[in-house]
């Protein structure tokens, strides 16, 4: 018998003392995005690509690096923008596959504002279906705060 699906949603919000054009465009230089998006100490990107525009595609894979748990299984992420509106918006839904199995699949909502006494306020939700075998909900918001944290650290690095 097939597992029931788990969902969840949450929203985290951050401040960057920089203007929502160059938070935004963090998010849109394929790039920059790899640099704060996909490379990590924790595993081995071994592709990424990305299409920024509506309909365009994003897609990574990652092998995770000995010491994880996961060493040596590939993890897969797939996804779309549904919705862009420069410097304000960014929708996207995405899949993920662990080892080839898919584990979930999301939909995220970006949205950025100016920031009371200068600045950007980030607003994230997620919301998600977890399948059998999944990271769930507790994993994927630590994941998203992390990615959160160096998405603030490459955009304090370019405003510098």
């Amino acid at each position: 018998m097939t597992a029931a699906v788990q969902f969840d949603t949450f929203t985290m919000e951050r401040e960057f003392g920089a203007s929502p054009a160059r938070v935004y465009a963090a998010f849109a230089d394929p790039r920059r995005k790899r640099q704060w998006f996909a490379e990590s100490d924790n595993h081995t990107v071994e592709a990424f690509a990305m299409q920024f525009e509506v309909g365009g595609r994003e897609s990574a894979s990652y092998r995770f690096n000995a010491g994880s748990p996961f060493a040596g299984v590939l993890l897969e992420s797939d996804g779309v923008y549904l919705d862009l509106v420069p410097d304000q918006r960014i929708v996207s839904a995405a899949t993920m596959a662990i080892g080839g199995r898919r584990i979930s699949a999301s939909v995220h909502t970006f949205e950025f504002s100016p920031a009371p006494g200068g600045g950007t306020r980030l607003r994230f939700t997620h919301q998600a279906a977890f399948f059998e075998g999944a990271d769930g909900p507790d994993m994927r918001r630590a994941g998203w705060q992390q990615l959160l944290d160096q998405l603030q650290a490459a955009v304090a690095k370019d405003a510098a």
